[in-house]
């Protein structure tokens, strides 16, 4: 498999001590509201885009956008696996909007980010023009790192985005750090259960609007700590109470 690249900078880099943890944060449901509205853009112009490139009703074509998601984690995936399309370009339809009307967040963001010791990376599954447009309109861009993307998870030209174990041991081996200090923060707990079968700690941040989100008291065991909003979790993270820790409650 081609190596993982180094995830897009964000900014320069700030001095880190040895020990610090690596963050990656997914995007969609994580870092902010995208059920509020973005979901429902992204869904209009896929099925959209699915009708238009296989000449499919407009049920049809949302059905086999739904199964394709539910199969490969992201519907361009099946797309470009079963029908030869162009899967930058068929992202690219697809996530061309203005996102800053419809971006909603927790208040305090930047400044809780700013404080969270450690490396901070975006993991998405999203492109990467379109990732960059929302941390953009939260005002956070200048929070982050690096950007890791769907554009960058291709190894030999094919997609192998989360929940793909090989991209989570891809992510160890490019970060060159112990696979415990490196944590990913999601609200999809099939991307959560990968990354903890490559050694990762794992944050499942619960939002009732993620397609398959468990309504359920307590946690799964590859799930560190269970949070029902990213504020708590950064304020317990700059108390010391790091996922995956050994000090960690």
């Amino acid at each position: 498999m081609t190596p993982l690249r180094a995830p897009s900078p964000l900014r320069r880099g700030r001095p880190v001590r040895p020990d610090d943890p690596i963050w990656l944060f997914d995007l969609d449901n994580t870092l902010h509201d995208a059920s509020h509205a973005i979901f429902g853009m992204i869904d209009q112009r896929m099925g959209a885009a699915v009708a238009q490139a296989l000449d499919l009703p407009d049920d049809q074509a949302d059905a086999l956008r739904r199964r394709y998601w539910k199969r490969y984690g992201a519907t361009a995936i099946g797309m470009a696996r079963h029908h030869h399309v162009n899967l930058r370009q068929f992202l690219a339809s697809c996530h061309d909007f203005d996102v800053a009307p419809l971006v909603r967040a927790e208040t305090g963001l930047k400044a809780r980010l700013r404080n969270l010791p450690g490396t901070r990376i975006v993991l998405t599954n999203a492109p990467a023009h379109y990732a960059r447009r929302v941390l953009k309109a939260l005002g956070v861009l200048q929070e982050f790192d690096g950007l890791w993307a769907i554009d960058h998870m291709m190894p030999m030209g094919l997609p192998r985005p989360k929940p793909s174990l090989g991209l989570m041991r891809q992510i160890v081996a490019r970060l060159g750090a112990p696979a415990h200090r490196i944590i990913l923060v999601e609200d999809t707990l099939r991307n959560l259960k990968s990354a903890r079968q490559a050694g990762l700690g794992t944050a499942y941040l619960y939002h009732p609007g993620t397609p398959f989100a468990r309504q359920q008291h307590g946690r799964d065991l590859y799930v560190d700590v269970r949070v029902n909003r990213l504020s708590t979790l950064l304020l317990q993270a700059h108390a010391g109470r790091i996922p995956g820790s050994r000090d960690h409650a």
